[in-house]
């Protein structure tokens, strides 16, 4: 691939785009650099945004970062240019995640009819409507996860009265425990308070579950956030479970990807999504998350999809604290 450059408008909007990914926590771990000379962007993980307790292997940090890979991608396909990615390129600098090569101009790339739902895919911690996601469209949000090299399932049955347990079991060890509450906290904001652009802020926690058996994560933990209303949530949900075949470095940042991929596709067929990550964040409850029956697969994400109100744009840190471009 012969070498291509950019103008710095031009990567700066790219890396604008990368960054509306969804990120544990709103945390956004992420950093790039571009080189004019190789026309090469690397991203690598900020590690000053890790999470010790919850997210002590730093998987959720890889998802996030693979998110923002495949917006990259995206916003790519959307110029009209071929992408060379590579990840993990240095086994001595486990830090350096990924590198994307930018290419010559090419037309008739499927990423780029995504580009529209980079803007429009938000988090959304409200309750769903009980219409079911048809079968054709769950199988298109499958094939998108494939894709990527990963795989989507939506469950039902037992499996999911399980998952739903676990997620309930894990929520509740959570408010016992006062390291994960401290780290929660540091990540969420009082937005008529604080003004910072990254965490989690008290309008997108969306209103407390007052009935429904659908998963729903309360930022607020033990704290009362005035005003804030109360709602019941779907006695239906539709989850699915994200899973890749390997768990390393590399599975989770195609996790990642895959799972940026399937949300883009379900916000183009309007559905909305939220995450029901407690379980995956406690080892000892996460494996249990597998198809009881196969037992296969390791499960990076527990995605809640659905019909329902579009959650809030939450703050994005700027392009020009995470970019650096090179003389």
């Amino acid at each position: 691939m012969s070498v291509q450059t950019i103008d710095e408008l031009t990567v700066t909007g790219l890396v604008s785009d990368a960054t509306a990914a969804p990120s544990m926590h709103n945390a956004q771990p992420w950093l790039f650099r571009y080189a004019p000379g190789t026309g090469t962007l690397t991203m690598s993980a900020d590690l000053s945004r890790a999470m010790p307790h919850e997210d002590r292997d730093g998987r959720g940090l890889h998802v996030g970062c693979g998110a923002a890979l495949l917006n990259l991608r995206v916003a790519l396909a959307h110029l009209g240019r071929l992408a060379e990615t590579t990840l993990l390129p240095d086994a001595a600098a486990p830090q350096l995640l990924a590198t994307v090569r930018i290419g010559s101009p090419t037309s008739g790339d499927a990423l780029a009819e995504l580009y529209p739902a980079i803007r429009e895919r938000h988090t959304s911690r409200f309750p769903f409507a009980e219409r079911r996601i048809p079968p054709a469209l769950r199988d298109t949000l499958g094939g998108a996860a494939r894709l990527e090299g990963a795989e989507l399932t939506f469950l039902s049955g037992a499996h999911l009265l399980s998952v739903l347990d676990l997620i309930e079991a894990s929520e509740g060890y959570d408010l016992m425990d006062p390291d994960r509450n401290a780290e929660r906290a540091g990540w969420t904001r009082n937005s008529r308070a604080d003004a910072g652009r990254d965490g989690v802020p008290d309008y997108a926690f969306g209103p407390r579950k007052r009935g429904g058996t659908a998963p729903a994560r309360d930022f607020a933990g033990l704290d009362v956030v005035k005003g804030r209303p109360m709602a019941d949530f779907e006695d239906r949900p539709q989850l699915a479970l994200l899973s890749t075949a390997a768990d390393g470095p590399a599975d989770w940042l195609r996790a990642g990807q895959a799972l940026e991929r399937v949300l883009l596709v379900a916000t183009a067929h309007g559905l909305t999504s939220s995450f029901a990550t407690q379980a995956l964040e406690r080892s000892d409850l996460r494996w249990l998350l597998r198809d009881p029956v196969s037992g296969s697969g390791h499960v990076q994400m527990v995605l809640r999809l659905g019909y329902g109100p579009r959650g809030p744009r939450t703050p994005r840190r700027s392009v020009h604290e995470v970019l650096t471009i090179e003389d």
